[in-house]
């Protein structure tokens, strides 16, 4: 292993668990355990599987301006968002390209902001050096992150505290699981419905043996991790998002609620805000899509995608064989006349022609618990 990798809390649990370690964002981390990727993804869908996260970044960030400063540098209504719920961010550029995605969520007295692992410095340093004098930017690299996903993790996590199952998606709150201080929410990067639980890295290989211990859980690895969020159409930054592709071009308006575009009440104020509006109201010149295969070859990132007479009008950005639907599905970015649902593509792999059809998101339907 490299010397300079960083190990999670429960690097040591890995190596014990038989996991095959690869290195991750700066960090040593498990790829997969012995069973393998496929029967761990498809574990995942049917009960509950143990992911460990914690080389993501998570941030407080505190004062009483803390959610106004955040909206200047986000295209998301954070002012407005309640106690101990949860929302869906973009951090842009003066181009209104993607510098990373992140979650936050309102707590009592602070904004918990979950960063990725690859972009967390930057990330990190970005708030210090453009909010850092309107609130207090406080990096907690001391806490652990694991995620529980799947139908049966309220199961298993409702033997540890009951009231959890009492959380819907995209909320929160502060639980003692057996004993153990954590705060959680209800969300996930699977699809299915789930957990993401911050626990102090003192007891973070204590809680992981107890969620393993319950009859419905299993570990699981990066490998999995990444089949499972590509079936539900959720993009990987680096990859499928970056500073080169706006929220519009992105396929992730979603995010960017009605008050903070044009004409709402607290619209723009955020790196690029203008091209972002710009393509709200005109479209983008190519967007990010889905792609499926009748054909069993799995696409790869940075296969070229042409029309039926061989032009180019794209780029796959994720694919991979979907294991609960049983065809290569792929992310791509394709020219806006060729983005509509149901329009014929070829993807080249290895100079041969792999015909895909531009489809629906998710590819696997997602099972969130919302009330």
């Amino acid at each position: 292993m490299s010397a300079e990798l960083h190990k999670t809390p429960l690097h040591a649990l890995h190596v014990e668990l038989g996991a095959k370690m690869v290195p991750f964002g700066g960090y040593d981390m498990p790829v997969q355990y012995k069973e393998g990727i496929l029967a761990e993804h498809k574990y995942t869908r049917a009960a509950a599987g143990l992911f460990d996260v914690s080389h993501m970044g998570q941030v407080r960030l505190v004062g009483a301006d803390a959610a106004a400063a955040l909206e200047t540098i986000v295209p998301v209504d954070v002012i407005d968002l309640p106690v101990l719920k949860q929302r869906y961010a973009l951090f842009t550029n003066a181009q209104g390209g993607i510098l990373d995605d992140l979650m936050i969520t309102r707590r009592e007295h602070d904004l918990f902001v979950v960063v990725n692992a690859g972009c967390k410095v930057q990330d990190i340093a970005h708030m210090q050096a453009t909010i850092g004098q309107r609130c207090e930017v406080i990096p907690m690299p001391e806490r652990a992150l694991l995620a529980l996903q799947g139908p049966q993790a309220v199961t298993a996590l409702s033997r540890l505290n009951p009231e959890v199952a009492k959380l819907t998606f995209m909320t929160g709150g502060h639980f003692k699981l057996d004993g153990i201080d954590t705060f959680l929410t209800r969300s996930g990067y699977t699809g299915e419905d789930g957990f993401e639980i911050s626990v102090h890295e003192n007891d973070a290989v204590a809680l992981a043996r107890k969620l393993l211990a319950q009859p419905e859980v299993k570990p699981i690895g990066l490998g999995a991790r990444d089949t499972l969020r590509l079936e539900a159409g959720l993009c990987l930054y680096g990859h499928d998002i970056d500073t080169g592709t706006t929220p519009v071009e992105g396929a992730l308006t979603w995010a960017i609620q009605k008050v903070r575009r044009a004409g709402g009440a607290r619209a723009g104020g955020y790196p690029g805000a203008a091209i972002v509006d710009q393509q709200l109201a005109a479209g983008a010149q190519r967007k990010r899509v889905g792609l499926i295969s009748t054909e069993r070859m799995p696409v790869r990132e940075g296969a070229k995608v042409v029309d039926a007479n061989g032009a180019e009008i794209g780029v796959v950005t994720s694919g991979s064989l979907g294991p609960s639907v049983n065809q290569p599905v792929a992310l791509a970015y394709l020219g806006a006349a060729h983005t509509a649902v149901g329009t014929p593509v070829f993807a080249l792999v290895r100079d041969k022609r792999v015909a895909m059809t531009v489809a629906a998101m998710p590819f696997s339907p997602h099972r969130y618990f919302r009330g």
